[in-house]
């Protein structure tokens, strides 16, 4: 019975998945120079998108991870790089949590958030899309924060990382090999518990030497839109 109510609440949280996902692609217009992001989420994100370039819409993405151009390129969406367009009019992706109130996130459980943070940073507007277990009051309440660290001497990055009162783990594959990201770099998986000021931690995690990019976005986000079991529902930042 425990099996069966699970596989429910999956099914559930899949269709809210979905339902943002359509509203994030929703906000999309002609013209548009468009972030991919990766992840569940965003993956049907971009399945959204096709769907509208199929009918018509006519945008340029610039994808986060190998497997999002992939998957882009399968449903015809034209794709370029940030070489040729430095700025993004727009960029849809997920999160690992979302906090209530600052619109913080953790992002980076599918182990691209180097690549979503360098194409983030160069949008105008970031949309989320998460179904309503993503949101918390405080960031790490669930999730842990993944920093991108480099191969070589990672032990000692470690070691750095714990010193901030972190709990780091080596990111491995199912095969037990370390995961490389798409960059070729490792990932350490970092507990904090609670976190009480994400923006103190990330400028603690900025100047670790040996990490290349952590997942904490804090600030970015200027919409997130939520799948939830009385429909979507959006919350707003202004910009600062």
């Amino acid at each position: 019975m425990s099996t069966e109510k699970n596989s429910e609440r999956q099914l559930r949280i899949n269709e809210f998945k979905q339902e943002a996902a359509k509203a994030a692609a929703a906000e999309l217009r002609d013209g548009m120079i468009v972030g991919l992001g990766s992840g569940s989420t965003a993956r049907l994100a971009v399945d959204a998108i096709g769907q509208r370039v199929k009918e018509g819409l006519q945008i340029i993405g610039i994808p986060t991870s190998e497997q999002t151009a992939q998957q882009a390129r399968s449903l015809g969406i034209q794709l370029s790089t940030l070489g040729e367009y430095s700025q993004i009019d727009v960029t849809i992706d997920g999160a690992d949590e979302v906090e209530l109130g600052t619109l913080n996130l953790i992002k980076g459980g599918g182990g691209n958030h180097l690549r979503e943070k360098i194409v983030a940073t160069a949008s105008s507007r970031l949309i989320i899309a998460v179904d309503e277990s993503k949101l918390v009051s405080q960031l790490g309440t669930h999730a842990k924060v993944p920093v991108e660290v480099a191969q070589f001497g990672w032990q000692a990055t470690a070691l750095s990382l714990a010193k901030l009162k972190a709990t780091p783990t080596l990111r491995l594959r199912p095969d037990g090999a370390p995961f490389i990201t798409d960059g070729g770099n490792y990932i350490l998986d970092c507990e904090f518990g609670a976190i009480e000021s994400p923006s103190v931690l990330q400028r603690e995690l900025d100047a670790v030497v040996g990490a290349i990019e952590h997942g904490l976005f804090i600030g970015m986000a200027r919409l997130v839109v939520i799948g939830t079991s009385d429909g979507v529902k959006r919350l707003d930042r202004e910009p600062s």
